[in-house]
């Protein structure tokens, strides 16, 4: 794997977060490197989960990621939600 692959599956992923940041009722802090981190760990739960279903990005199950992406943004905003009161 190139850096330039490297570097182009961080922002596929990243984007993929960001679109499960936007649909799940839940906010993320942090700026790229936390969505890309986000993305990550999404394409992981979400190709464990489901599979690979669904067009690919530079090695980056879109749907896949976005799913696992969303349910890595609820958990995380459920845990900080309750540790915030």
């Amino acid at each position: 794997m190139s850096i330039l692959t490297f570097l182009l599956f961080l922002i596929v992923a990243a984007v993929c977060a960001g679109i499960a940041e936007y649909v799940v009722p839940g906010r993320v802090p942090g700026g790229f490197l936390t969505l890309a981190i986000i993305g990550i760990i999404g394409a992981w739960i979400g190709g464990s989960l489901f599979g690979t279903i669904g067009p690919a990005l530079f090695g980056v199950t879109l749907i896949p990621t976005i799913l696992g992406a969303a349910i890595l943004v609820f958990v995380l905003s459920l845990v900080s939600g309750s540790f915030a009161r």
